[in-house]
């Protein structure tokens, strides 16, 4: 089992440091704004813990990719707490054993718990980078994206989720590495979009 725990710290003490004057501003996820990359952690916190629970409804049945994401009035208070769930969801032996559903698609507990973390550190960059804030990444989760993005390197196999890997130096640093891997130009900023 893998512990959500420090990558959910991470992204939280993101979300506070995110101005309302950045909401606009442009992500590493092209069709993401600022506001929209934040609605996306909400919606996706809330379906991973309930994938977790095995509380498979429409939380869990839609494609993330189907609508651009909404953020509540209220994510500046709920979306810190949401992510405090989402890793206490996962530390439950049972989130990582049999079959779960997030994002319309069913998937082994395990992959899903792995699904959830890489989405934490990945989208935990990209609001770092569109909002000029400081981030490492935990080391034991920017591993574990790693892992799991090495195994997904055809195009059939990494889907619409992820972009081409970028390739980089070999003696790049975790953090580097996995934003690669996602598809992400470890060297972006709002100015080279």
């Amino acid at each position: 089992m893998l512990d959500l725990g420090p990558q959910a710290r991470e992204v939280k003490a993101l979300v506070d440091g995110v101005r309302d004057d950045q909401l606009a501003a442009p992500t590493p996820c092209e069709t993401y704004s600022v506001r929209e990359l934040l609605g996306h952690l909400y919606g996706l916190s809330q379906a991973f813990t309930d994938a977790a629970a095995k509380n498979l409804g429409a939380g869990t049945d839609q494609d993330p990719g189907a609508s651009l994401p909404q953020l509540p009035d209220d994510w500046r208070s709920r979306l810190p707490v949401q992510l405090d769930e989402l890793a206490a969801a996962w530390r439950s032996e049972s989130a990582w054993e049999g079959e779960t559903q997030a994002g319309g698609v069913t998937l082994p507990g395990e992959l899903a718990g792995l699904v959830a973390l890489n989405e934490l550190v990945l989208h935990g960059w990209d609001l770092a980078r569109a909002t000029g804030q400081d981030y490492r990444g935990d080391p034991g989760s920017l591993r574990a994206s790693i892992g799991m993005l090495s195994e997904s390197q055809s195009a059939e196999e990494r889907g619409s989720m992820f972009g081409p890997v970028v390739q980089v130096p070999d003696d790049s640093s975790l953090l580097e590495r996995a934003v690669a891997l996602g598809g992400r130009r470890p060297d972006w900023r709002p100015e080279t979009r």
